[in-house]
């Protein structure tokens, strides 16, 4: 996969719950309106490869979530899954195109889904990248712990972010080398893109990640994954879930988590990870283009 040199998106804003979102248009409004999800630490310039090969085809939209990219941060560094959400639904609801085809990637596709269950009239076909949360065994897991400890983890980390000196890199070689750490996958060439759309440069030349650092320790929300199986049985249109062989990821044929869906169809992508869609993109698009 080529670094993008061709087709340049604009920039847009708009206000979700007094913070200011930013979004990308790739143009081609009188077309099938396709939305990009970004997964967290992450940015919509990740999707750069997938909205130039879709753009001919689609009204592409790309958003930065709060916190991430060019987004505004959170005022009391709180990031919880229902204002993701908001932010989605504002987002649907300004561009006034529903139904609307979504793909989303992990944290991206987690709130896609919980929209897509919310309100199934308003989407035509879901696409999540390994966007379906923590694993059954993670869970049970987890509700080991009591709620109180929840809690007292989560202030913990609160504490721990407020008292962190957010890294900063000497060069930009610097950052794409943790690029590159994060996702051994990634060509040089990847990284440099990635890495180029998701710093800012500081006063003293060095520089640091867009997102918010706290973000490394999102609100707890005590039981919040429980019923998701509940907004995924609510989905109505058919649902694409794509999972890397090389992933962390749970396969959710194989832990049960797709069958509470009406209509879905896992595929596998080998020799990929978590960011399968930078890592197999050539196998990724094709899916992608059949299935929407």
């Amino acid at each position: 996969m080529d670094t993008p040199t061709s087709l340049s998106p604009t920039s847009h804003f708009f206000t979700s719950l007094r913070t200011r979102l930013h979004y990308l248009d790739w143009g081609n409004p009188s077309a099938p309106l396709l939305i990009l999800v970004h997964g967290g630490f992450d940015h919509a310039r990740s999707w750069d490869w997938t909205a130039r090969a879709l753009a001919r085809e689609y009204h592409v939209i790309a958003p930065d979530l709060r916190g991430h990219g060019d987004s505004g941060w959170s005022e009391d560094g709180a990031y919880i899954m229902a204002n993701f959400v908001y932010d989605l639904a504002q987002l649907v609801e300004m561009l006034g195109r529903a139904p609307v085809r979504i793909v989303g990637h992990s944290l991206g596709g987690s709130i896609s889904l919980r929209y897509a269950g919310l309100f199934p009239e308003r989407v035509s076909r879901i696409v999540a990248i390994e966007g379906l949360g923590l694993s059954p065994a993670r869970l049970a897991e987890k509700q080991e712990k009591s709620v109180p400890d929840q809690w007292r983890e989560w202030i913990e980390s609160r504490r721990n972010s407020a008292r962190r000196t957010p890294r900063r890199y000497p060069s930009i070689e610097a950052a794409v080398g943790r690029m590159q750490e994060r996702n051994e996958h990634l060509s040089m060439e990847q990284a440099l893109h990635l890495t180029h759309h998701g710093v800012n440069r500081n006063e003293d030349g060095s520089y640091s990640w867009k997102f918010d650092p706290y973000l490394n320790a999102i609100t707890s929300e005590v039981r919040s994954d429980e019923g998701l199986s509940v907004f995924w049985e609510q989905i109505a249109c058919p649902a694409l879930l794509c999972l890397g062989l090389d992933s962390w990821a749970s396969n959710p044929a194989k832990d049960g988590r797709m069958s509470h869906f009406r209509d879905a169809r896992l595929v596998e992508f080998a020799d990929a990870g978590h960011w399968l869609h930078h890592d197999q993109f050539d196998q990724f698009i094709g899916e992608l283009r059949s299935f929407l």
